[in-house]
Formats: C-alpha cells, structure tokens, sequence
C-alpha cells in the first residue's frame, strides 16, 4: 500500500496524432467510483489492462487543494475488485472507460486520457514535484484550457454526461 500526495494539474486538450509523441505506455483503464469514504475522501477501484497484464487498484484520495490530493493505493484482486463493484457501487455513477497514452516530453511525464464518446477532445494530467513547478508543453498539444479542480471535468461527471461540457452544449 502506498500512500502519497499528488500535485496533479489537468487541461481540456484536443486529441493529438498519437503518432507524433514519444508514448511509453498504452493502458486501458476501466473505473468505478464508490461511496465516499472518510474526511469525505473519493473512493474508487480500477481494471487497467496493458498488453497481457491486468491489474485491479483501489484509490482513496482526499483533496486538501484543487492542485494537491494525499492519495492511498493498493493493488486487490479480481474478487475483491468484483465484490466492490457489486456491493459498493454509486447507483449515480457510470464506470468510466478511457485509453491513457503516458508520453515523455522534457523530462516530464504526461498521461493523455482518450474516452471513447469523443475522437477530438481529451484530457492530459501532469503529476508534478510541486504545485509551482513549472510545465513544459510539446509545441504538438493543443491546450483548450486548464480544468484542474473544474468539478465538470472530473471523470465521474464526463463519464455519466457521456461527453465534455463542450460538447454537451452543441447537442
């Protein structure tokens, strides 16, 4: 069990030629969002599958800033991931499915969040050193905007909207 703070800052980008970034990993994630836990702290657990390896994670995180979380994770197995899903899942929450795409770009690791109800727009996170590092973004990104502690980009509300806010206001 590792337990760590996160200083993690996301932007609303739109989707990059995948082709042109030096991707180091290709997972595809799978996540259900659970009661809250204590101190009001989200609760979550995921299937990420990366080539032949599947992995099951549960996350605690509670958010002390928009920017730093104090983040508890721990690998569970197949049952238990299962036997979570059954019994603790939010009847308001859908699971979220997205592809994420970890690139290297000056010695920074991004990871680009690809979901499958929209080809143009996604979402990069950056976990930084500190919340005042500064971030050096390839010249290929095309940043929207920063949607760091946007309530309205947060996984679980995209996932149930089944679209960005963006898009969401064009239907």
């Amino acid at each position: 069990m590792s337990t760590k703070p996160e200083n993690e800052r996301r932007f609303l980008v739109r989707f990059p030629d995948t082709d042109n970034l030096d991707i180091v990993r290709e997972i595809s994630i799978k996540q259900t969002y659970l009661e809250n836990g204590e101190n009001n702290s989200q609760r979550r657990v995921r299937r990420t599958e990366e080539g032949s390896e599947t992995k099951y994670i549960y996350t605690e995180k509670i958010f002390l800033t928009p920017i730093v979380r104090q983040e508890t994770e721990y690998n569970i197995t197949q049952d238990e991931y299962e036997k979570f899903i059954i019994s603790e899942k939010r009847s308001d929450c859908v699971p979220v499915e997205k592809i994420r795409y970890c690139f290297e770009y000056r010695s920074q690791l991004f990871e680009l969040d690809k979901y499958p109800f929209s080809d143009d727009l996604a979402i990069m996170e950056i976990e930084l050193k500190n919340p005042e590092q500064e971030i050096f973004f390839p010249d290929n990104i095309d940043i929207i905007k920063e949607v760091t502690g946007i309530h309205d980009y947060s996984n679980a509300v995209i996932a149930k909207a089944g679209s960005f806010p963006e898009q969401s206001e064009k239907r």
